[in-house]
């Protein structure tokens, strides 16, 4: 099978917010979900996920940021991905707390349409590991009222396990509107991932409270025998019962309670 045959269902356009350009897949009816890819890419699970929230009665944007779209997950190719991220590409900030990625801008223009095109109260916002924080730094505009935040990794470095990848600013809004609106986000994350370290996921809790609700899952909940430690909870190290499951159908929850109407 060719790697995209497994989109080949999706609608495929390509979105210029004036700075820049990605491709991005379109299915479903109802209110808009925008769904982020974690690092390699948009792979077949994240297309898994994304088909049951199609299926739940949403429509689902998929920008493929980064990678190729439909590619399965291979070691090479994750750490391929990862250092161009890293290191190379501009629109990504991995290293530094105290800002966003520039692609954020690109992801809020992408809202506005889909909530111009979709209806409904607003737009879901899903992100997972290198994306995750980009749900919180999206709330800034203001169509985006359900927020998501998959294993959010970013930034990486010792110095920043307390901190996500946004800007004070972008915080202080998400915070304001939490409340301003009666609004709140999901944060999922395995205990012990050393990709989200637990001090990132104390300090959502402390500053969000009860605006926050999070599902720590233990690394045994998760799918096992998939060669890699548990990390990715919708997608690769989703368990057909159990903690995993539950989270994946609180994340449909949610969106149906934020969204429908």
């Amino acid at each position: 099978m060719a790697d995209k045959d497994i989109l080949k269902s999706w609608e495929e356009f390509r979105f210029n917010d004036g700075r820049w350009t990605r491709t991005c897949f379109r299915k479903g009816s109802g209110p808009a979900v925008i769904i982020m890819h974690e690092i390699p890419g948009l792979h077949p699970g994240v297309v898994a996920y994304a088909e049951k929230v199609v299926a739940s009665g949403f429509t689902v944007f998929l920008p493929s940021l980064f990678g190729q779209p439909g590619k399965p997950i291979s070691t090479g190719y994750g750490l391929t991905e990862m250092v161009l991220n890293i290191c190379v590409r501009r629109e990504f900030n991995a290293w530094n707390s105290g800002r966003s990625s520039p692609i954020v801008d690109w992801l809020r223009a992408l809202s506005r349409k889909a909530h111009a095109e979709c209806g409904g109260k607003g737009v879901g916002a899903l992100g997972m590991c290198f994306t995750g924080g980009f749900a919180l730094a999206m709330m800034t505009e203001p169509s985006v009222v359900a927020p998501v935040l998959s294993q959010p990794s970013m930034p990486i470095g010792k110095k920043n396990r307390d901190q996500i990848d946004c800007s004070a600013a972008e915080f202080a809004c998400a915070k304001r509107r939490l409340v301003d609106e009666d609004l709140s986000m999901i944060g999922l994350a395995f205990n012990g991932d050393p990709f989200v370290p637990a001090e990132r996921m104390d300090m959502l809790e402390r500053e969000f409270g009860d605006r926050f609700e999070s599902h720590r899952i233990a690394p045994e909940d998760g799918l096992q025998g998939t060669g890699r430690p548990p990390h990715s909870v919708l997608t690769v190290h989703l368990a057909s019962s159990g903690p995993t499951a539950a989270a994946e159908a609180r994340t449909l929850a949610f969106f149906h309670q934020r969204l429908d109407g």
